[in-house]
């Protein structure tokens, strides 16, 4: 019998954390702005020269848009490896955009020293393929990608 495909436990997913990261901290720095503008508006009378507290919206507005990226970024996966193959999300209209690589074509995979990027070939001539950012990915999490990756396609450790 087949596996099924609504089967959370037999697929590893990966998330665009580290990249989130930046996110998060950017949407902070904004909150925080919105707050400060406020927070000084109470002293116009005063200080004339204060800003007005409706100039608090831009970073306001800027802070939620990147709180919503953030989270999604958390959540959503960026790479998923499934019993059919290698599910690849990219950033903008991942439904849309979605890429699955399935185990059967794939032939071999390389990684540089640092596991930035992950070369999936599509022959043994590696004229054919695609290459993989990892840097979105935490960087404890690359080598478990990577250890899933070979060891689903055969391969040594040899890198």
């Amino acid at each position: 019998m087949a596996p099924s495909l609504q089967s959370p436990e037999q697929e590893l997913r990966f998330t665009r954390s580290r990249q989130a990261l930046a996110f998060w901290l950017v949407a902070a720095v904004m909150s925080m702005a919105a707050i400060v503008i406020v927070a000084a508006s109470f002293h116009r009378v005063e200080n004339p020269g204060l800003p007005h507290p409706a100039w608090a919206m831009g970073p306001a507005v800027a802070a939620v848009f990147l709180l919503r990226g953030a989270v999604r970024l958390t959540r959503h996966a960026y790479v998923i490896l499934t019993p059919l193959g290698i599910e690849i999300f990219p950033f903008f209209r991942p439904a849309a955009g979605m890429r699955l690589l399935a185990w059967q074509e794939l032939r071999e995979m390389d990684t540089d020293a640092s596991l930035t990027r992950l070369t999936l070939h599509f022959n043994e001539e590696k004229t054919s393929g695609i290459h993989l950012s990892l840097r979105p990915i935490r960087i404890d999490r690359r080598q478990f990608l990577v250890e899933a990756v070979r060891r689903r396609l055969g391969q040594s450790a040899a890198v």
